[in-house]
């Protein structure tokens, strides 16, 4: 085991994630849903992201879909969370004794397209057992975070979390255009 692919693998994802950036969106979910599920949320991203490290390409080929399709689809699941953050508006209705943790928190916003795509990229430079070990001190950290919703939603109040969740809602939406920009180009190809 080499240490800085490990550390490679751990900040390319963790950057990808976000995690930090995402969120004013958790405590948003939060405060809709009356809770977010730490464990439920951290082993459904972990699930996703796992399967995807092992058979992303050939599940969404059994789909009949590629990575840009799939790029696409995520990318306005997250144009539709942004415009959420941005807008005040309610576009995911939850059901009653929901708590949003499948959808839009485990997918997209923690192991979204980009996410993915980023493990399915990966592969191509590490090993798997370097890019396993990345994700699994990623979900430490997302864990983390999300035990801890309550105590960053108190630290940086109200009027805190309305300006980070559109600062952070304009940065979601701009992402998302990209992912689905570049995903459309690539059908040209």
């Amino acid at each position: 085991m080499e240490l800085n692919k490990i550390l490679t693998v751990t900040f390319t994802l963790f950057a990808v994630i976000d995690i930090i950036g995402s969120i004013p969106v958790l405590i948003a979910q939060k405060n809709k849903t009356g809770q977010i599920n730490s464990w439920k949320v951290t082993l459904a991203s972990g699930v996703l992201m796992i399967l995807f490290l092992y058979a992303g390409r050939p599940i969404l080929q059994v789909m009949n879909l590629d990575v840009h399709s799939f790029a696409v689809g995520g990318s306005i699941v997250m144009f539709l969370v942004g415009l959420e953050m941005v807008l005040g508006l309610d576009i995911f209705k939850e059901e009653p004794g929901s708590t949003g943790t499948l959808v839009p928190i485990a997918f997209p916003l923690i192991a979204g397209t980009g996410t993915l795509t980023t493990i399915m990229s990966l592969k191509a430079n590490f090993e798997d057992n370097y890019i396993l070990i990345g994700i699994l001190i990623n979900l430490v950290i997302i864990f983390t975070a999300l035990h801890l919703l309550k105590w960053l939603e108190k630290i940086l109040g109200k009027a805190g979390l309305i300006a980070i969740r559109k600062f952070f809602g304009v940065i979601l939406l701009a992402i998302a255009v990209k992912i689905f920009g570049s995903s459309l180009q690539a059908f040209g190809k």
